[in-house]
């Protein structure tokens, strides 16, 4: 058998990888003569996970390839507990989630490092190495100063190996909710140099033999099993080598389709011993196609993610329905086709073969070489040599001169996970008016916490004492609804619906949706807006595209919030949508702030994103007294009333006093400018009599100046209430 005569004499020349080539290049002549005995070399397996079973063997990545990996090393589970939710009177949620520790071998020889990573078919770190969960991770590439890795050194203590030789990768603290609380099944992107330059990488450590064999459409290989020959053999299927042996070394290159000036053989020599049947000294064969002719082509397709991919050749098969060739290699769609048509055209022409003697041995004319024989046209690739006592018989093989590949290739359609970045935490903090719900004495602070469009996986909100975050203890899991005003939001004195009222609004999220609402619902409090700080209701909202919304049908300065309507609000004003997905801030939280100044930290945020609390003391400031009354009596006394307005009594009730909510009713009237009144007066009743002879002493002291009211609340003061303006002269 020729490959058994090639594999010694190869041995004996370049030792045990020479016997590995002199085998590859008898294959050649055995599968064209005999055909091909059926042999388990490296396969192209399923998209593989990660595993951690013992005695499996950790595969050698080439290039840029897709690695499964195998856990070596794990922690228990860590528990975490983490509160959200107690906004606008829904109960706090104590949810509890799991983290791990653990480190996955991924390659036996070094690596240049890891790109994307994919847990439970999903994007776990994306191409810009953002990860999409909580954790940290550490790659190892295994090169020989490899040091241990920390987490493992403080676990293991001194036994904790540095695996040098061995990439790998340690998961720290690894946020395991999105998993199902469990370790998911990995999928590790590695980049290892370059694959092309497979053949040369596979005999680096081989003193004796070198390499010139480019694989050009080769992006990456993965070997999990085989020999250095079976290696070799399935590339040469792909992409045949020629083998050379010059000096005491062994070269291994790329088998020429083409040559020019090819040497032509002397002529044949003849000899009986019956071997070929014939004493004219050569005799050509052609073999039929059988099943095993080469059909299809399986392989990693990086535009699938490194899935297999399939690719047919057009190429006839014979009466069978041909072999699929499993290649554990990375290629793009059409130089997979290509190479897979070129392979198929080889191995159709190679049926064609050609036993032809010789006198003497010739050193131009080796195994590998192309050559003419006399009286046949075309190419003939020497497939192998066998010395005879009389000769040199040579083993040869019709070759085909390939142009370059233009048969179009399509890795096909299928789902692959988007690999969106990671959006930085947006933080407002506010207290709003008291709602009714819970203690009137705590102040309501909530924080509003959301992203602009895009993968968000929360944030841990702090708060800031003295430049220190210290942690509350709670958790933004879902974005909030929040913008900015696209347009200035006019005046008003908020005391009816205004149906043609708008409000220019641009989300921070594209993706969000408003809602319209009905009357009945306006008044049950939905659609809640905090703009500035007044609260808005509105009726209708209207997509303008691109996170831009129009909202009509205004209720304005809801829940004591009208001064801030009669103000009006510049473009550019904050609004924040009042619904459950804000985070409601304890009052001993509160305390934990300086000046009321808080951070949100999510998995984007490099640095924690900040705010102070807005409308500070909101919640516990009495609403303004309504409804001013001012008549001059017949004597010309001044008699003043007013409405009283409670916190947290938002629906009018009829014929039922608001409670009080403060401890005392306590009313501060004034004359003149609010800051600094010309005559103070207080009041424990909604009424104030001036008499006569002061009233027309205060027109002499202040004429035409305001008289207002406020009420005294348990921990402040009302906005102002207008009651009535002095006159210039009585």
């Amino acid at each position: 058998m020729a490959t058994l005569v090639l594999g010694a004499l190869g041995t004996l020349v370049g030792g045990p990888f020479g016997g590995a080539i002199g085998a590859l290049v008898g294959r050649q002549l055995d599968s064209t003569i005999l055909g091909s005995p059926r042999r388990e070399g490296p396969r192209l397996k399923e998209l593989s996970v990660t595993t951690s079973s013992y005695g499996q063997p950790i595969a050698r990545h080439y290039g840029r390839v897709r690695a499964p990996g195998t856990v070596i090393w794990a922690t228990d589970l860590r528990e975490n507990k983490e509160t959200s939710g107690g906004g606008k009177g829904q109960p706090k949620t104590t949810s509890y989630s799991y983290s791990m520790s653990f480190a996955v071998a991924l390659s036996s020889r070094p690596i240049d490092g890891v790109g994307r990573i994919w847990a439970d078919g999903n994007l776990l770190r994306g191409a810009a190495g953002d990860l999409k969960t909580g954790g940290t991770l550490r790659v190892h590439t295994g090169y020989a100063d490899q040091d241990a890795d920390p987490l493992l050194s403080a676990a293991l203590g001194p036994q904790c190996p540095a695996h040098r030789g061995c990439a790998y990768i340690v998961f720290e603290d690894l946020q395991l909710a999105d998993f199902g609380n469990r370790i998911p099944t990995l999928g590790f992107e590695v980049f290892a140099g370059a694959g092309s330059a497979l053949v040369g990488q596979l005999v680096e450590d081989l003193g004796s033999v070198t390499a010139n064999a480019p694989l050009p459409q080769l992006a990456g290989f993965s070997q999990d099993g085989g020999s250095l020959a079976q290696i070799m053999a399935l590339v040469d299927r792909l992409q045949p080598l020629a083998v050379g042996y010059d000096a005491g070394t062994t070269r291994v290159t790329l088998a020429a389709d083409d040559a020019t000036a090819l040497p032509l053989l002397p002529e044949a020599a003849r000899w009986d011993d019956g071997d070929f049947g014939r004493e004219n000294g050569h005799t050509r064969a052609r073999r039929p196609l059988e099943g095993s002719a080469l059909a299809a082509l399986r392989y990693y397709d990086p535009a699938r993610d490194y899935q297999p991919g399939l690719q047919r050749t057009e190429v006839s098969t014979g009466s069978g329905r041909g072999e699929t060739l499993e290649f554990p290699g990375v290629f793009a769609a059409a130089d997979a086709r290509n190479l897979l048509h070129a392979a198929a055209a080889r191995e159709a022409i190679r049926q064609d073969t050609l036993a032809w003697r010789m006198a003497e041995l010739d050193p131009a004319i080796a195994p590998g070489s192309l050559v003419r024989a006399p009286g046949f046209t075309g190419d003939w690739l020497v497939a192998g040599w066998e010395w005879r006592e009389a000769g040199i018989e040579l083993q040869l093989i019709r070759r085909l001169a390939l142009g370059a590949g233009t048969v179009p290739g399509d890795p096909g359609s299928g789902w692959l996970p988007s690999d969106r970045l990671p959006q930085p935490s947006r933080l407002r903090m506010f207290e709003v008016p008291w709602d009714g719900y819970g203690s009137s004495i705590a102040a309501q602070a909530f924080a509003a916490v959301g992203a602009p469009a895009g993968p968000w996986s929360g944030a841990a909100l702090y708060a800031l004492r003295d430049g220190t975050l210290v942690p509350l203890g709670v958790a933004a899991a879902d974005r909030a609804v929040g913008g900015v005003l696209n347009a200035p939001l006019g005046t008003s004195l908020a005391l009816r619906f205004e149906p043609r009222a708008t409000l220019a609004l641009q989300l921070d999220s594209e993706d969000t949706e408003l809602a319209n609402a009905p009357p009945e619902a306006l008044a049950s409090g939905a659609n809640r807006l905090l703009v500035g700080g007044e609260i808005v209701q509105f009726a209708q909202a209207e997509p303008q595209g691109g996170g831009a919304w129009l909202l009509h049908g205004l209720l304005r300065g809801r829940g004591g919030t009208e001064s801030a309507a009669q103000r009006g609000h510049a473009a550019g004003t904050p609004a924040t949508l009042l619904d459950e997905r804000l985070v409601s801030i304890p009052a001993e939280q509160q305390a934990l702030a300086s000046n009321g100044d808080f951070a949100a930290l999510g998995l984007a945020d490099e640095t924690p994103v900040t705010a102070a609390t807005e409308n500070r003391g909101a919640s516990r400031r009495p609403p303004s007294p309504c409804h001013p009354r001012a008549v001059t009596a017949g004597d010309g006394a001044l008699v003043l009333g007013w409405t009283r307005r409670a916190r947290g009594g938002w629906s009018w009730l009829d014929d039922v006093e608001q409670p009080l909510v403060e401890q005392d009713e306590a009313y501060e009237i004034g004359v003149g400018p609010i800051a600094a009144p010309i005559r103070r007066f207080t009041a424990s009743v909604p009424s104030l009599a001036i008499a006569a002879a002061l009233h027309a002493e205060l027109v002499a002291q202040a004429p035409a100046s305001a008289i207002w009211v406020r009420q005294c609340g348990s921990f402040a003061k009302s906005e102002a209430l207008w009651l009535a303006t002095l006159p210039d002269t009585l």
